[in-house]
């Protein structure tokens, strides 16, 4: 597959909520989950100094909370946040509209879960013509459900990288990494990224 371009692409965060784990759910992995929040994070910072336009989607927010503070903070002025109702992005007619609106062909997808959303989402986004790319180490699901949702994407011909992986696609040579991480040095590297 082709690197990611950035002026071709945007950034889609599904469901990253504040109550869409509640404490009861002892399947969740916390420290997974809150490394997958630090890396989108991260990633969203990535989109906002480099121009790349972020949509983001909330499941039932009044039931599930809205987006964590982290990930609210480091959105971009222009980000959009809209609220979802069917599993899949595409499926939600507001959220296809922003998506369209970026005017981009390429979605970059970051969240939860790896199984449902983002596997409906990323799925029903390539049968729309879009290429997609999802970050496996920036969407999560408790236990097996990760690796499962993975392995249908694959199944399916989605992309997968990683966040090392993304930044490396966007910056594209050593002068522009190094130039940067010198304009960028507040941008703290996640967990399991290493530059």
């Amino acid at each position: 597959m082709p690197l990611i371009d950035r002026d071709d692409c945007a950034l889609v965060i599904i469901d990253v909520q504040s109550d869409f784990y509640p404490p009861g759910r002892l399947d969740v992995d916390r420290q997974r989950f809150h490394d997958m929040v630090r890396r989108i994070v991260w990633i969203t910072a990535l989109a906002d100094r480099l121009g790349i336009p972020v949509v983001v989607t909330e499941e039932d927010p009044a039931g599930s909370g809205h987006t964590v503070p982290e990930i609210r903070d480091a959105l971009p002025a222009t980000a959009v946040t809209l609220p979802k109702n069917a599993f899949a992005v595409w499926d939600n007619p507001g959220i296809a509209a922003a998506i369209e609106a970026t005017d981009r062909s390429t979605m970059v997808l970051t969240g939860i879960e790896t199984d449902i959303c983002v596997a409906h989402s990323a799925i029903r986004l390539h049968q729309s013509g879009r290429r997609v790319a999802v970050v496996d180490d920036a969407v999560y699901s408790p236990g097996p459900a990760h690796e499962r949702g993975l392995r249908r994407l694959a199944g399916e011909g989605i992309e997968t990288l990683s966040a090392k992986e993304l930044f490396y696609d966007w910056v594209r040579t050593i002068e522009e990494a190094n130039a940067f991480h010198d304009t960028h040095a507040d941008l703290a590297v996640p967990p399991g990224v290493r530059l």
